[in-house]
């Protein structure tokens, strides 16, 4: 028998991975009331994402929950090319935290989803639901109806419903939602139903997976610290660092090698044996797999969405296939709570596939690249790839550019595509990610911009104080968005003196920075004086004009967000969690 729910739902959420906890957890900070349906009732429990950037951390700072999982992360790990003896070919890293976070974090995704999720325990409008699957969905202008039921068949799980809340009815559950986000995987669902195919290719080349687990003492891997790609063209190997006491190790299938010959203990024990002593390590997993790269030619069908591996699917080779879903999650939530709050007509949604399609696209061909950069097994290509390395380490400049990551896309919005002002040259910063550095305030503290920034519009000007060059008009439509202002100055900079005060109203807030990396990033950038950057919520920039033009760039956002007064009519209802989903 099927209940009906009369409840609406803001957003309903299928799937409880990395992407969709984090867009629940950045939908509950905004009040939104959100229910998460996670077909599987127990979690994975194996380690899948072993990576993520500063990018990711900074969404995670967003959404709360930074410190709590930088707490089980291994950071600033050098990322080498080696031979097998350990030689280096070549180095990667990055010390700098041009986005407030360290670029390489190694994590252990069990641990990292079980925080997630029982942090979202901190919103009240947010409700999780373990061992229901959407089985079915329909959609008009306005709602989309939805049936989720006990889940028949898991993969993680015995599905016999024993870890499901005991106040949800084992049987199908019909109610309705005003948006639906596809979170649900590789295999999805909603992308299933809504008939969206992906582009792209799958790639033949198998390669074994083994996780380990040290048995006892810390020393078994101090010949190993780093995160390594071991090219060695006779069997190619990936050795990856974890918190804890764990360790990854992946090698490449060769010509004539079986699934079963890889799987096969003998043949684990022998590949582990050359790299660590095996009979220190429990093997946690071991698995023979395939790898995508593949994106969804629609991330919308009205209003229902897709996000993280429904949407995109990244070879593992740059570690950017659960970075990519953080990534869907805040460009996402930010704009369907605009538009359930009535901050934003619907069309904005558009935006989310167009920004994000081109990012991802991005990263899954780099990854493709990084794959048969590492993977060579021709002994002639190999040898080419090795002096190449080197003497690029050698070369003052490209050393520093492959040393710093300089191959790896940047946050950057394809032209045509973004919410934002078109970039009118190579320097304009339109529809780029705002550096986040750390920034002095009033009173002596050292915070991240972004805490400074908030969670929604923003203006942040270069010494100067950005109201003043407001009309009217525009701080109306500025504070129906709930924009933030602030004024930057270079460290030691603030104005002084008796006359300064009246010119520094309640709601403007003053922050000096240290370091001056962005005050530099404001002046390589712009043209004139009394520059202004139009911040997104996301963090990216809209546009940076000097103040004459900021009325006339106000005015262009007005019009692409579809904002209108009589929007607000249209907020979105909060509606009481404590009832039965």
């Amino acid at each position: 028998m099927t209940t009906h729910n009369s409840e609406i739902v803001d957003v309903v959420i299928a799937g409880l991975g990395p992407t969709g906890a984090t867009l629940a957890h950045l939908l509950g900070k905004r009040g939104l009331s959100v229910l998460v349906l996670e077909r599987e009732p127990v979690f994975y429990g194996n380690a899948r994402a072993v990576y993520t950037d500063d990018e990711c951390m900074r969404v995670m700072q967003a959404a709360g929950v930074a410190k709590d999982l930088a707490a089980d992360m291994q950071i600033d790990t050098p990322a080498q090319w080696t031979f097998p003896d350990g030689r280096v070919i070549g180095r990667y890293w990055q010390l700098k935290r041009r986005f407030g976070w360290p670029v390489i974090n190694f994590l252990y995704q069990p641990w990292l989803e079980t925080r997630l999720s029982d942090l979202l325990a901190n919103h009240p409008t947010v409700k999780v639901v373990r061992g229901r699957e959407l089985v079915d969905f329909e959609q008009d202008g306005e709602l989309v109806t939805l049936t989720h039921q006990a889940t028949q068949s898991c993969r993680f799980g015995d599905g016999d419903g024993s870890r499901v809340d005991l106040d949800v009815d084992p049987a199908p559950v019909t109610l309705k939602a005003r948006y639906l986000v596809g979170a649900d995987g590789g295999r999805s669902t909603v992308r299933e139903k809504l008939g969206i195919g992906m582009d792209g290719k799958n790639f033949p080349e198998p390669w074994l997976v083994v996780d380990l687990e040290m048995k006892e003492g810390e020393d078994a891997l101090r010949h190993i610290p780093y995160f390594n790609f071991i090219c060695d063209p006779g069997c190619p190997v990936v050795s990856c660092p974890q918190p804890g006491r764990f360790h990854r190790f992946e090698f490449m299938l060769m010509p004539g090698q079986t699934k079963e010959y890889m799987e096969d203990p003998a043949t684990v024990r022998q590949l582990l044996s050359r790299y660590v002593d095996p009979d220190r390590f429990e093997v946690k997993r071991k698995l023979v797999y395939t790898f995508n790269a593949l994106v969804a030619r629609e991330w919308r069908k009205g209003r229902v969405l897709l996000a993280g591996d429904a949407a995109h699917m990244t070879p593992q080779f740059m570690g950017q296939g659960m970075s990519s879903g953080v990534r869907d999650a805040y460009n996402l939530a930010w704009k369907l709570e605009a538009v359930l709050r009535g901050k934003a007509a619907d069309k904005l949604l558009d935006t989310y596939g167009s920004e994000r399609y081109h990012h991802a696209k991005a990263m899954i061909d780099i990854s493709v690249r990084m794959k048969d950069f590492v993977s060579m097994s021709n002994p002639f290509k190999t040898a080419l790839r090795n002096v190449a390395v080197r003497v690029l380490n050698a070369t003052p400049v490209l050393g520093r550019w492959l040393r710093e990551g300089g191959f790896k896309p940047t946050p950057t919005y394809k032209p045509g595509s973004y919410l934002g002002l078109p970039r009118s040259g190579r320097r304009d910063v339109a529809g780029t990610l705002l550096p986040q550095p750390e920034v002095r305030t009033f009173k002596g503290k050292r915070v991240p911009l972004d805490e400074v920034l908030g969670e929604g519009f923003a203006l942040l000007g270069l010494e100067n104080n950005p109201r003043v060059a407001l009309s009217a008009e525009s701080r109306q439509f500025l504070s129906a968005l709930d924009t933030r202002y602030v004024t930057l100055f270079p460290f030691g900079g603030r104005p002084q003196g008796m006359g300064v005060q009246r010119f520094s109203p309640a709601d403007l807030v003053e922050v000096e920075e240290p370091d001056e990396d962005l005050v530099r990033w404001f002046k390589r950038a712009g043209r004139g004086r009394d520059l202004i950057a139009v911040v997104r919520p996301d963090k990216f920039v809209f546009a940076l004009v000097p103040a004459e033009q900021l009325d006339t760039a106000l005015a262009e956002l007005k019009r692409q967000l579809g904002w209108r007064p009589n929007l607000a009519a249209g907020q979105a209802n909060v509606a009481d969690m404590r009832k039965s989903a």
